[in-house]
């Protein structure tokens, strides 16, 4: 297998918690792995390769210039190693947008697809898998067609990612009668109840609401990718102030403190089940090859999950499912 170009300068907690990622990757999995970024400021890079890239897109830089200008930037150079047959897949901190950009310019397009999207897992607790939203954020603006895609490439990677043989895909809106949202969610309603995912062995069933993305209603749930981006950050803000509300409470009082000696081990699972470090990141679905797109605050553990969900993507020839899927008509 060829190694996974991991964006040794993309993150906030870069190079270092990504160097150290990148080599226990590299250990613990079995996976190879090449670092991209300039040498000079790696430090000790356990032995992996590096390819050498002198300039860096920071994570409020404008993605599009960005990725135009600086062409020996770390991630153009970790999307050209994927191009050039250097790599087998991509994985980055930094820049969601500069990411993208990359992928995009570099790689190409799956002949056929309009727009990539992000697919995101959201945490579903309790639940045998996480719920894949898609886009969460590469399209402000969609039309019904870019949504039916959407659809259908996320249906492709559930099965692929989370071994589900018939995914149950829904439309995210205000309410779950078919009459219920804008006209780009009615519009894209009645092309997905016209059985626009069977083809993709994949089952429609209608709409479902934001409160539904962390149940187990659907396995796929599609929307723009300003809805989506919105509802993701809703759900972290979320998250972030319930536990941090639970971890006041538990220190305020000393009884409080002794419940929580006694809760906090039956906790921790749940807290790694909602950590994004455990998820690995998103995937860019749509691009002539496999992209991971993870958190801005990734830990060394996030690294090492989201090379592992790389390598996968690539031994499952995910790559390979969409472009059958999306082939266009003859």
């Amino acid at each position: 297998m060829l190694p996974v170009a991991v964006d040794a300068m993309g993150g906030d907690k870069a190079p270092d918690e990504i160097v150290a990622g990148a080599i226990q990757a590299a250990e613990e999995l079995g996976v190879p792995v090449v670092l991209v970024g300039r040498p000079e400021e790696l430090g000790d890079t356990g032995g992996l390769d590096v390819i050498p890239a002198s300039e860096v897109i920071a994570m409020d830089a404008d993605p599009a210039k960005s990725v135009r200008r600086m062409k020996d930037s770390s991630l153009v150079r970790a999307a050209e190693a994927v191009r050039d047959g250097k790599a087998s897949a991509m994985v980055s901190a930094g820049n969601t947008g500069a990411t993208m950009g990359s992928a995009l310019l570099r790689m190409g397009r799956i002949k056929g697809v309009n727009r990539p999207a992000i697919a995101t897992p959201i945490p579903a607790p309790g639940h045998e898998h996480p719920t894949v939203m898609l886009d969460a954020g590469a399209n402000a603006e969609c039309s019904p067609e870019m949504l039916v895609q959407f659809a259908v490439m996320g249906a492709v990677f559930a099965r692929r990612r989370y071994g589900i043989e018939t995914p149950r895909v829904a439309l995210l809106s205000i309410g779950e009668e078919a009459t219920k949202g804008s006209p780009l969610v009615k519009e894209t309603h009645a092309l997905l109840a016209d059985g626009a995912v069977e083809a993709a062995g994949a089952t429609f069933i209608g709409n479902v609401e934001g409160r539904d993305l962390m149940g187990d209603d659907a396995d796929v749930v599609v929307t723009d990718g300003f809805t989506g981006n919105v509802a993701l950050k809703t759900l972290e803000g979320g998250l972030k102030a319930i536990v941090g509300a639970i971890y006041e409470v538990f220190g305020s009082t000393e009884e409080t403190r002794a419940a929580a000696d006694v809760l906090l081990p039956a906790l921790i699972p749940l807290a790694e089940q909602l950590d994004p470090d455990t998820t690995g990141g998103a995937m860019l679905l749509g691009v002539d090859g496999v992209c991971i797109i993870s958190h801005g605050s990734s830990s060394a553990p996030a690294v090492v999950n989201a090379v592992k969900v790389a390598a996968e993507m690539v031994e499952a020839d995910l790559v390979g499912e969409l472009t059958a899927a999306i082939r266009p008509p003859e």
